[in-house]
């Protein structure tokens, strides 16, 4: 009767149960049991889950690696069109602004030439004045321009044009621009060509070192040459123009140009657009690098042209006048670009011609006047 009022009592249930639970101890056997109908419990639907949908999870991620690769394609390859754009619009830009001729207002009050590039220089060889300049006596850095000197120490060394060479490892190594390799068979005047034209640093490393001076000491006649010339700004480390200790000024370089095209052995050859050299079966077409040549729409009588990073753009050349053939050097160092090389000394040289033909305008009317009186 106790015991049944006591179970009646809801409060005491837990307690009771808690109880038994001490009385009745539960057995390894039927804990292993309980704990592995609880895992089964928990863990099979999630494996038959699994085991439902494997192809669709599989499918589903292959088709988005397969987007994502697709999207990420269309998207380079948007971008490189973009840039091409870019660099297209800015390229056609930059020829645009260099195609317009730039003036500025002397302390005379006169429209002279406001060029880009870092140095330039108008001068008359047969007054040796210089009619227009801009840092003209600056030293700098003049490249390519170097092969100029080359071509005269050359010529100068006596060496016959038409002796059999064999370009060796050490001419072409690192050369840059080149069109010769280890072992063509070529003639000293087929290197002149080489130099001269397609502006070969190979070219100009195999006539240093075929020249009666040998290697060394014929850079050592590059700079006696300039001394002789008096080029006092003019110094050379190597036949090529590769280094960038090669230094000038345009004013310097304006004289040099005007000697080595006045000969007609060095002339002749700056003036070519094209030329083939042959080696054994081999045909080497060299392109002039001078432009004003190629375009022949200036009567260039020699020129040269220059680039290493040091340097920037550089042309050298002498022009003749179509008035009065009269001719000119025209010199520009630096420039920002090929083409700028090219557009400023057009430029130079179309104010050149317009301000000569009113010099002697200038000079006829005041010769017409002092007759009448």
């Amino acid at each position: 009767m106790m015991l049944a009022a006591f179970l009646r009592k809801d409060r005491f249930v837990p307690a009771l149960t808690v109880a038994l639970a001490l009385i009745v101890p539960t057995t390894p056997a039927s804990a292993a049991s309980s704990s592995s109908a609880s895992r089964a419990r928990t863990t099979r639907p999630a494996a038959t889950l699994a085991q439902a949908k494997p192809s669709s999870k599989t499918t589903a991620t292959a088709t988005a690696t397969v987007s994502k690769r697709s999207y990420s394609a269309s998207v380079a390859k948007a971008r490189r069109a973009r840039v091409a754009q870019a660099r297209a619009t800015a390229k056609a830009r930059d020829i645009r602004e260099v195609q317009t001729p730039r003036f500025t207002v002397d302390e005379a009050g006169q429209e002279v030439p406001d060029v880009r590039a870092a140095a330039a220089i108008i001068y008359n060889p047969e007054t040796q004045q210089v009619l227009w300049q801009s840092n003209a006596q600056e030293e700098r850095s003049i490249a390519s321009i170097t092969k100029v000197m080359t071509a005269l120490v050359f010529l100068q060394s006596g060496t016959p044009l038409d002796m059999p060479i064999t370009v060796q490892r050490t001419d072409v190594y690192r050369a840059s621009t080149t069109y010769l390799r280890a072992g063509y068979q070529l003639t000293p005047d087929d290197l002149l060509h080489l130099l001269l034209i397609g502006s070969d640093n190979a070219a100009a490393r195999a006539l240093a070192r075929v020249s009666s001076y040998g290697s060394e000491d014929f850079i050592a006649q590059m700079n006696a040459k300039a001394s002789e010339l008096g080029l006092s700004t003019t110094h050379y480390a190597d036949p090529s123009g590769l280094l960038a200790a090669n230094v000038s000024s345009a004013y310097d370089m304006a004289r040099l140009i005007t000697v080595a095209a006045s000969d007609e052995r060095i002339g002749s050859i700056m003036r070519l657009a094209t030329y083939t050299v042959g080696s054994g079966k081999t045909a080497i077409n060299v392109h002039s690098t001078n432009h004003l040549v190629r375009e022949g729409d200036v009567d260039v009588r020699g020129g040269k042209t220059g680039f290493i990073s040091r340097s920037g753009y550089c042309l050298a050349t002498l022009l003749r006048l179509p008035q009065t053939g009269q001719q000119v050097a025209v010199v520009v160092l630096g420039a920002q670009s090929n083409a700028g090389r090219f557009w400023e000394t057009r430029h130079l040289f179309n104010w050149m011609a317009t301000h000569t033909q009113k010099l002697l305008s200038i000079t006829g009317t005041e010769q017409a006047q002092q007759q009448q009186h």
